[in-house]
């Protein structure tokens, strides 16, 4: 766990006792304020894009009772970069919507360990990339961070128990002050100490995003700093699969593992030795600054006068600064395990391979907007100049890098249309002809019947570099002369509000693709090859309170493509829903999740790298089956869930040891129980 975890939680407490006092009251009860246009979100416009006066009947509206859900509606946000606003989720029928990994993810057996994807998706970013992506979906990123627009200070905390010990603590914490200054605070912590020797995790992840805008709403700037540190042990699958039955106690603690020992296992929630395993760090401080020239309005109310500004001009300037450190240790070697299993003969009694990288960028653009009173159509130009050095002890290289992009937005104020294209180019520098284009056309159809979404995808990328020879202390044998990646993607999708259904397609084209094909080699497929993936949604009505939800995918490659993929990969959910007692909202029944066999990715503790195999199938392995109950009471919800019902071992006197295996030698969690809480509110 941080070692800094009291100060932050005691932080925290004094920055909610602090909003619990603070009233920051909204001008407007009809819905708060549009954050584009700084206008109550009832205001009407005219043809001209200029407000219009409305007429409010003050008499109704003192006699208004007060809804005690009212505060919720006032309450939206949006993705940092991109201006769709959301409304915040109240639905109970998906566990996975609150959870870090989703539902078509895989682990090693821990809630924390390295994870990856049964569905194909490919690392599509230009320019430097380290590699290490194992451990992404216990990361905060820039991307996901929610900046929120809200009148009052809104509190939003989780907490979820499973067994072994098992925790995860959620806090967010976000509010306005003198209306020009939002400030947001989140804060996770996973700790899951697991069923076998060595696969603890402890997960420490904290985002601070402050946002300011000036009074004559020229000037704004966006502060996001995000620290995650991620701790999880290393324990190589275990010796002997055929170990798991006629266990003492039913405890898989007894089955021996290839890496780490008995005694260095912990199950102390504020542990994070990790004697063998991964230690990842990454630090991100983004800066963006952004000044206005536009045209001055105002709307005049019965009591209020609302100072507009509608940009049309844009100058925008963001810099980062990004610090990361990636590690694999063992103080607890046993050379014979190593030279066993990994044909590798470590020259001392412990063994240490750290990576460590620093990046600076800056960014400057100029934005124009055509519509005065629309920030969602806009055209984008701009360049930026990237500085990388690292690698390994004490070795150490620099890369630097000239990249121009662009953007065009369209969302058209009627919604029926949105419009995305975008683009990437690296110039001058270590990663020159890198680039991404991306293009995508969405279209609202008639009536709210539904959407329709058309569009294309292509990169052309640089090898990681934990592919590159020499650039790594990890082990890792590679070839120095990689061509660079060329993905191209083609998707629609398709989405029919009558029929509740969603239909969706992709279309790869790879060539030069670079993978991993055992614990340490890492090659490249020179000749092309395609993936294609389908996939459909829809929920159906059973009766009045049973709803069955489906959610299937399938894809397959052509020829000997260097990825294995499951045919077909699906979901179903069985639940009992409806609103009941007034308040009461509940969902319960249960689902199944199913994946045809399939030569799973093994795992390379030593790199952190999901590598090809074609020799152990998962042919064995049954659907997994979950119970579950989730209830909402007004803010309050509630999550109860007992998974992997399916591994019941009739043979073995009706006992939980009938294990699935997400890759050879890692067995998946068997009967597990999970309770979890999520409570927001509005101070």
């Amino acid at each position: 766990m941080h070692k800094n975890f009291p100060a932050y939680i005691i932080c925290f407490f004094l920055a909610f006792t602090t909003c619990i006092n603070a009233h920051a009251q909204d001008p407007d009860e009809d819905g708060g304020i549009n954050p584009q246009t700084g206008l109550p979100n009832s205001t009407i416009f005219d043809n001209q894009g200029k407000p219009i006066r409305r007429n409010t009947d003050t008499t109704n509206n003192k006699l208004k009772h007060r809804d005690p859900l009212e505060d919720s509606i006032t309450i939206s946000y949006h993705y940092f970069d991109n201006n769709r606003i959301y409304k915040l989720d109240s639905s109970i029928n998906d566990f996975f919507s609150r959870y870090p990994v989703p539902w078509y993810f895989t682990d090693l057996g821990n809630f924390g360990n390295a994870t990856r994807p049964m569905l194909f998706t490919p690392f599509m970013k230009p320019g430097w990339d380290a590699g290490f992506h194992a451990y992404d979906q216990f990361r905060f990123t820039v991307e996901d961070t929610k900046l929120y627009n809200s009148t009052r200070p809104y509190t939003e905390m989780g907490y979820m128990l499973g067994s072994k010990a098992e925790q995860m603590i959620n806090i967010q914490h976000t509010q306005k002050r003198k209306n020009n200054v939002i400030l947001g605070f989140e804060y996770r912590l996973i700790n899951a100490p697991g069923a076998f020797i060595n696969q603890n995790t402890s997960h420490n992840n904290i985002r601070i995003n402050l946002a300011y805008q000036s009074r004559n709403k020229r000037y704004a700037n966006n502060l996001i700093y995000i620290t995650n540190k991620l701790r999880s042990s290393e324990n190589g699958g275990i010796q002997d699969d055929t170990k798991l039955s006629g266990l003492s106690f039913n405890d898989p603690f007894g089955v021996s593992t290839i890496l780490g020992n008995a005694s260095a296992f912990s199950r102390n929630f504020f542990s994070t030795n990790i004697n063998t395993g991964t230690l990842y760090d990454e630090s991100v401080i983004l800066l963006r600054q952004s000044y206005d020239f536009g045209q001055k309005d105002s709307l005049v109310t019965d009591s209020v006068t609302y100072k507009l500004f509608y940009p049309r001009f844009r100058l925008q300037h963001d810099v980062q600064f990004k610090k990361e450190g990636y590690v694999f240790q063992d103080f607890s070697v046993e050379d014979s395990l190593y030279n066993k299993q990994y044909n590798y003969i470590p020259l001392n009694d412990s063994i240490s391979f750290k990576d460590s990288w620093q990046s600076l960028t800056n960014d400057f653009s100029v934005i124009s907007y055509p519509q005065k009173n629309n920030l969602n159509q806009f055209l984008k130009a701009g360049a930026g100049y990237e500085i990388i050095t690292g690698g390994y002890d004490p070795y150490r290289t620099k890369y630097s890098n000239v990249y121009f992009a662009g953007e065009y937005r369209n969302r058209t104020k009627n919604k029926k249309w949105d419009l995305i294209a975008s683009g990437r180019f690296y110039t001058a520098g270590s990663y020159a002809g890198d680039y991404e284009a991306y293009a995508s056309l969405e279209r609202s159809l008639d009536k709210n019947k539904g959407a329709l979404q058309l569009g294309f995808q292509n990169v052309n990328r640089s090898p990681s570099a934990i592919f590159s020879k020499g650039l790594t202390a990890f082990p890792v044998y590679a070839n120095d002369n990689f061509n660079k990646e060329n993905i191209s993607r083609a998707f629609a999708t398709v989405y029919l509000k009558s029929l509740g259904l969603s239909l969706s397609g992709e279309y790869y084209i790879i060539s030069n693709y670079v993978y991993f094909d055992d614990y340490f080699t890492a090659k490249q497929e020179s000749s092309l090859f395609n993936v294609i993936h389908i996939s459909a949604e829809k929920k159906i009505q059973l009766s009045k309170h049973w709803n069955w939800y489906i959610e299937a995918h399938v894809q397959q490659k052509t020829g000997n493509a260097p990825v294995n993929l499951p045919l077909v990969l699906m979901r179903n959910r069985f639940a009992f829903e409806g609103n009941f007692f007034k308040n009461l909202f509940l969902s319960t029944g249960f689902e199944v999740r199913y994946n045809t066999s399939y030569h799973a990715d093994n795992y390379s503790p030593l790199n952190g790298q999901f590598f090809l195999q074609n020799e152990f199938s998962t042919a064995n392995n049954s659907p997994d089956v979950n119970a579950f109950l989730h209830f909402r009471i007004k803010s309050f919800k509630g999550f109860i869930r007992l998974e992997n019902l399916n591994t019941i071992n009739r043979q073995d006197k009706f006992r939980f040891t009938k294990n699935n295996f997400a890759a050879p030698h890692y067995p998946e969690r068997t009967l597990w129980f999970h309770v979890g809480i999520w409570w927001n509110f509005v101070n």
